[in-house]
């Protein structure tokens, strides 16, 4: 009769240190000392930033209304000079905010009817003493400017109007702005051909506000 012998798993262990080696690695493995996680990168979720060469920069450059579209295209030495790009003034603007600036854009045409502003792009430029000038010497005074300074694009914010006029922004930071849009406007608002007419006015948001703002005048 042959003699069986039992051997145990620390027998194996003991006795062969390549097989204690696997099992020690099998079971780190599968005790879960190991993690299992996957790194996902997730970019985080902005909204689509708009290229400088996107954007019609002539609406911060001149005044735009119908009046200003008659006239001759001129050299920049001959528009009015802006002030120095007041870079400290600038750098002090909140970036992120919660104010919720909302309303319409629209003119009333001679007849007294409404010409909404559809798919139409607005602005909000903050309020410093550089788009002051612009407000004051270009769009009420009707003076053109020299080109704006490249610079003030990074502070825009920007939004489209939908098909009936109506416009949001959000996630605005405390602040004055000008609010600034174009409406098209033709035959019904005393022109031979379809004119852009720029509406700007001033605005301000505290906080997490909702303002409604509508953008509007009546053709003279």
């Amino acid at each position: 009769m042959y003699n069986v012998k039992t051997i145990s798993g620390e027998d194996v262990m003991f006795k062969n240190p390549y097989i204690s080696s696997l099992l020690l690695v099998l079971i780190f493995l599968f005790s879960g000392c190991v993690s299992r996680d996957i790194p996902i990168n997730i970019s985080e979720n902005k909204a689509p930033k708009y290229n400088v060469n996107d954007v019609d920069m002539s609406d911060l450059d001149e005044n735009l209304t119908e009046s200003e579209m008659m006239m001759t295209e001129e050299g920049e030495e001959s528009k009015m000079q802006r002030i120095p790009f007041p870079t400290t003034e600038y750098y002090s603007l909140p970036r992120s905010g919660r104010g919720t600036i909302k309303g319409a854009i629209y003119v009333t045409d001679l007849y007294g009817n409404t010409v909404h502003g559809g798919g139409t792009r607005l602005y909000l430029n903050p309020v410093t003493s550089y788009s002051k000038q612009w407000y004051e010497e270009s769009y009420l005074g009707g003076n053109r400017m020299q080109k704006a300074d490249a610079r003030l694009f990074n502070y825009l914010k920007f939004t489209a109007a939908d098909s009936k006029g109506s416009f949001a922004f959000y996630g605005v930071p405390n602040g004055s702005y000008y609010l600034i849009g174009t409406v098209k406007c033709g035959e019904s608002c005393g022109y031979s051909s379809e004119q852009s007419i720029r509406l700007a006015t001033r605005v301000a948001v505290r906080g997490n506000q909702i303002i409604d703002k509508d953008l509007t005048r009546a053709v003279d």
